[in-house]
């Protein structure tokens, strides 16, 4: 399959921005963020191609409320102070249905490299006429690099959360 050239909005409705940490050395939490938008230029050359993301921080969902509002504090995510994280991707790399995106994700006003392993579900006519492709990605973040390092000690050793945080898009856009 190849991506048909052109610009895509992302339509955060049909879209998922996603990830998972270690809790207690023992089980993983998951989350999600619900307020999010982007667009993708998909070029001839994939090489070519971009995108850029901006999520709201404070959008974060874990099911959890008392939480959530732990992590929009300054022990994780400072949302007053910083309320967008960003993703302004610098490559494109691969072919076919499976490529990466490399390019700098922006969290707690720290930019760091990261790559994106994303696969190219297909594109469609939805039943109103608009044209959307789909797109799956996953990373993998240290999130003491982007300065988020409260922790707590365990009883039994270790810390209650882990550094590694599992990153996963699910990405439904719109032709513009």
């Amino acid at each position: 399959m190849s991506i048909p050239a052109a610009t895509y909005a992302i339509d955060a409705s049909h879209s998922e921005v996603a990830f998972t940490i270690r809790h207690a050395g023992i089980a993983k939490v998951r989350g999600r963020f619900t307020e999010f938008s982007g667009e993708i230029v998909v070029a001839e050359d994939l090489a070519a191609s971009s995108a850029n993301v901006t999520i709201a921080a404070s959008s974060v969902d874990t099911g959890n409320a008392q939480r959530d509002g732990h992590l929009k504090t300054s022990d994780f995510f400072s949302v007053d102070e910083r309320p967008e994280w960003t993703f302004v991707s610098s490559s494109a790399s691969g072919s076919g249905d499976e490529f990466t995106l490399a390019g700098d994700l922006t969290i707690n006003g720290i930019t760091k490299p990261v790559e994106l392993d994303v696969e190219y579900n297909g594109t469609n006519v939805d039943a109103y006429g608009v044209t959307r492709v789909g797109f799956s990605g996953t990373t993998e973040i240290a999130r003491e690099a982007f300065g988020i390092t409260w922790n707590a000690p365990l009883e039994a050793g270790g810390f209650l959360l882990g550094d590694k945080v599992k990153i996963f898009l699910e990405i439904s856009a719109t032709k513009a």
